[in-house]
């Protein structure tokens, strides 16, 4: 293998511990690392226009994957706060799924007319094969000139950067800064789980035994859909968490160590989301449901449990009420929670926008003390929760601020596995849903994952 440039696994864990203790207390974080590789614009340098009531008309468009109801709430109350306080802007919304915006956005970054602002997930698979190809544009003097640099950790921003050629990340030129944090965990019933006569689960076993009695009883014990691909590697993402645990899960998508896909943690991972869709945990025919349809069916009860992110909060909790509660697991009785999280999709400016000042005053106004305040009133979880931010006591809101400490404070933040590679996300999304639907071998999906991530430890 070729000799590498290190891709600093700490930082991402460290980031989890300011995010609980500098960010949650308001303690101003370090200024980031330095910047590498070359500017792809004139833009990139020189003075920051940081009123956009001095730019004239413009017209601003904008991606993002804030389709969610909370996340949609919010943006659209930023982008109507915005406009009004500056009337000559006009925003452009363009907002897409997740996997819609997976296969869209850099057909649209590399058209006549491009966006102005993306919203860009961290990793190889997007935000670096879009630097790599020249689409976005370093925001590092905007860091500078609107505080980013200090108000968030240099941790959180290093999930953001990049080498101007696209190949090192979490270090180089700053690309964007995010709105919101997130983890995976278990939405559940609490009437239900108390009708069954169950504790709430704290640990892998304890969650499997839940799921065994709910299938026991008649009730569906998950609500699962992998039509859109990322629910399934979500899911097998928290069970490879608790089986292969934390530092073989890092080493994996950090490229750091020996580790491997094919060895026996991220197999047991396999063999046991198997076993769930052969016992019927998952239901029937989930490959061909959205994850909007499993989140509906576990709002109308029809079920014990729904694996999800923390931003289906705020579409759960209208309709369910205090009936709903959110955790998250740990490896064994004791230890604390571990779990995929980070942070949400970068806000980035393209680099061929006509009015890149413009964008940056725009994504400030959504990371400012006041955005993160607005998208915390909507049920979401802010990066950077304002000190004054405590949920009511027995919501779902209360729980996910809850676990998102105790899975930060105690170093249980883990990555999302589509970082590993640019072509990981296609590689795992199909592997999973071949493995599920029993088209696959345990063995086989572990090699199949291996593969793509030995071609490219050897290109590199």
């Amino acid at each position: 293998m070729a000799e590498r440039t290190p891709r600093h696994p700490r930082r991402r864990l460290i980031a989890a511990a300011a995010l609980a203790t500098g960010v949650l207390t308001g303690v101003a974080a370090c200024s980031p690392g330095p910047s590498g590789g070359s500017a792809t614009s004139a833009k990139t340098s020189g003075p920051v226009a940081t009123d956009p009531a001095k730019a004239g008309k413009v017209t601003l468009t904008v991606w993002d994957q804030n389709t969610d109801p909370g996340a949609n709430a919010s943006t659209e109350a930023l982008n109507k706060a915005f406009m009004e306080k500056y009337p000559n802007v006009t925003i452009k919304r363009v907002s897409r799924s997740f996997a819609d915006l997976k296969t869209t956005l850099k057909l649209a970054l590399s058209s006549a007319n491009p966006p102005d602002v993306v919203q860009a997930n961290q990793g190889y698979p997007d935000m670096g094969a879009f630097v790599k190809a020249g689409l976005l544009q370093p925001v590092d003097r905007y860091a500078k000139a609107y505080g980013w640099d200090t108000s968030f950790p240099s941790q959180l921003l290093d999930l953001n950067r990049f080498t101007g050629d696209g190949k090192t990340w979490e270090t180089g030129n700053l690309y964007g800064v995010s709105q919101t944090g997130e983890i995976i965990g278990v939405y559940y019933n609490k009437a239900k789980l108390k009708s069954l006569g169950l504790p709430l689960p704290t640990t892998l076993t304890g969650f499997e035994t839940a799921l065994a009695k709910a299938k026991a009883s008649g009730l569906q014990p998950l609500s699962y859909g992998d039509a859109d691909k990322s629910p399934g590697i979500h899911v097998f993402g928290v069970i490879q968490a608790l089986t292969a645990g934390k530092p073989e899960v890092r080493k994996l998508v950090f490229d750091e160590g020996d580790a491997k896909w094919t060895d026996s943690g991220t197999l047991k991972a396999a063999t046991t989301l198997r076993r769930w869709a052969d016992k019927g945990y998952l239901g029937s025919g989930f490959n061909g449901k959205s994850k909007d349809q499993a989140v509906a069916s576990f709002a109308q009860g029809k079920s014990l449990f729904l694996l999800e992110g923390t931003w289906q909060s705020a579409v759960l909790a209208p309709k369910m009420k205090t009936n709903v509660g959110f955790t998250a697991l740990g490896p064994s009785a004791g230890q604390p929670p571990l779990t995929q999280g980070g942070e949400g999709l970068a806000w980035s400016v393209t680099s061929k926008s006509k009015h890149p000042d413009v964008a940056a005053a725009y994504i400030d106004f959504l990371v400012n003390k006041n955005g993160m305040k607005v998208a915390a009133s909507h049920g979401n979880l802010p990066a950077l929760p304002p000190a004054d931010y405590k949920p009511t006591p027995g919501t779902v809101d209360a729980d996910v601020l809850t676990r998102w400490k105790a899975v930060s404070e105690k170093d249980g933040l883990l990555p999302y596995l589509d970082y590993t590679t640019p072509t990981f996300y296609d590689t795992l999304t199909a592997a999973v849903q071949e493995l599920t639907a029993g088209h696959l071998a345990p063995k086989a999906f572990t090699s199949r994952l291996q593969s793509d991530y030995s071609s490219f430890q050897n290109s590199r």
